[in-house]
């Protein structure tokens, strides 16, 4: 057996021999072995005649055992340091059969550290030339010690993989790699803002791998997750970033080279993986230029938690209820009421409650932030419109003026814009979560009120007929730009 076979050995060991609420707690979602070759593949070999490499989180060091198997196929006279840092003692006898089968092939030592990978990334001195890392997929507890210590080192993230990136990039000295395979949601929105500006900051983004399929690249830990392999340099910006895409870990994969201004924006990360996306994006941009704050408006997400407000529910109209509406009253572009859903489409409760509760009688885009198996679309949007105030369920997202309804034209155009394929092509690229958002959508960028007011009058007997007319009225403008 091979070096990456034995590891691949020790690896499902492992995974069988963990405890499913350990597992989680911990955040452990070991890397098979495929994606273990995917994501060794993706750094530029070093120039010089040694590397000290860097293993947080090393779990039984499957992602040890890639990279040194490709290094030495291409560089055999390396002079190799491995250091590898596991917390979960369990996992230390197998780790430490990985390092001992890795130091056997050459010139290479290794050092096992059994200790928490965020603290002792802040205590100690060490410098590494490359990181390759897979880091725990867990929230990080508000108030805990290790969120303290973060953000006394200036490290504000919502989550632990974004540390582990972060201090990752730390001990890399100037020119040193990174490589590492994560959710994607760490590329747009506001919860990952400050780490991300500073991310790209410090470290100019190489290459990426993207795999189409959520499924099946973690299939064999429970995992279901948009995955992505992001491949960074130290204190170096190039000017084209690869991105590679494949359907999973064990496909073929594509490669494709794009402008790195086409990749990295000020706000966010573009991952166009094929032709069709980078055009998505040039049309977006050619033809869109205004957030929801530019034409007056705001998002949010519905305000009733279903399983939090039980009590103020009903099936079937009661006395002073007022309408329920949920993902169930979409359809069509439209949201109608009732329609007879197995959900509760009636909410009463006391008036302080409501207050809170309801929106106004007006005009509304609704939009879902969850679409259904069967849609083809992820971003699925609908016009609310009644003389009655309603509660808009917190699966909804709602647009806006400042807490009460909207011109009913533009809310049918816009209605029509977010329901396009454009944009739903658009918003593929754009956003890494498999929900939509209410601050996505705070930061996407739509046309102007006279464009959407436009919108509101056109012909919606197909999607054909739908794309058309948006390419139609927002290209006039793009041209005369």
């Amino acid at each position: 057996m091979s070096l990456i076979d034995r590891a691949e050995a020790r690896r499902t060991a492992a995974l069988a021999s963990i405890a499913a609420d350990s597992q989680a707690a911990l955040g452990q979602y070991f890397t098979p072995y495929q994606a273990a070759i995917i994501i060794a593949s993706l750094p530029k070999l070093p120039s010089g005649t040694s590397v000290r490499i860097l293993d947080p989180g090393a779990g039984s060091g499957m992602l040890s055992a890639a990279l040194i198997d490709r290094l030495l196929s291409d560089r055999p006279d390396l002079v190799i340091h491995v250091t590898a840092v596991e917390v979960d003692e369990t996992q230390n006898p197998l780790l430490s059969e990985t390092l001992s089968d890795i130091e056997s092939l050459g010139n290479i030592t290794t050092e096992l550290v059994s200790s928490d990978f965020l603290s002792w990334a802040l205590s100690t001195t060490q410098q590494f030339d490359l990181v390759i890392q897979n880091p725990p997929y867990a929230k990080l507890p508000t108030g805990s010690e290790s969120q303290r210590l973060l953000r006394m080192a200036g490290i504000d993230v919502p989550n632990i993989y974004a540390a582990f990136l972060a201090l990752g990039i730390r001990l890399l000295d100037d020119g040193g790699q990174q490589v590492a395979i994560t959710p994607r949601s760490w590329m747009n929105g506001t919860y990952y803002a400050n780490f991300r500006h500073e991310f790209v900051k410090l470290a100019g983004i190489d290459a990426i791998h993207t795999f189409e399929s959520r499924s099946k690249v973690f299939g064999d830990t429970g995992v279901l997750q948009e995955a992505i392999v992001v491949s960074s340099t130290k204190g170096r910006h190039a000017d084209a970033i690869s991105v590679y895409t494949s359907h999973d870990h064990c496909a073929e994969a594509s490669c494709r080279t794009v402008p790195y201004t086409d990749v990295v924006t000020d706000d966010f990360i573009h991952v166009p993986a094929t032709e069709a996306d980078a055009a998505a994006v040039a049309w977006m941009q050619q033809n869109a230029h205004c957030t929801l704050s530019d034409l007056g408006l705001t998002v949010s997400t519905g305000r009733v938690v279903d399983f939090r407000s039980r009590d103020m529910l009903f099936m079937e109209p009661v006395e002073g209820s007022w309408p329920m509406v949920n993902a169930s009253h979409i359809k069509q572009g439209e949201a109608h009421h009732p329609v007879g859903t197995k959900k509760p489409e009636w909410f009463h409760t006391d008036a302080v409650r409501e207050s809170k509760l309801l929106v106004p009688a007006g005009t509304y885009v609704l939009i879902k932030r969850f679409s259904a198996k069967e849609e083809r679309r992820r971003v699925v949007a609908a016009v609310w419109q009644s003389a009655r105030a309603a509660a808009f369920d917190n699966k909804l997202n709602f647009v806006h003026k400042s807490g009460a309804g909207i011109d009913p034209d533009v809310a049918r155009g816009l209605t029509i814009f977010l329901n396009s394929s454009q944009l739903d092509k658009y918003f593929r690229v754009f956003s890494g979560h498999t929900q939509v958002n209410a601050t996505d959508l705070r930061q996407m960028r739509f046309p102007s009120l006279e464009q959407l007011k436009e919108l509101a009058v056109i012909d919606r007997n197909s999607q054909d007929d739908l794309d058309a007319a948006v390419e139609r009225v927002l290209a006039r403008v793009g041209v005369a730009a």
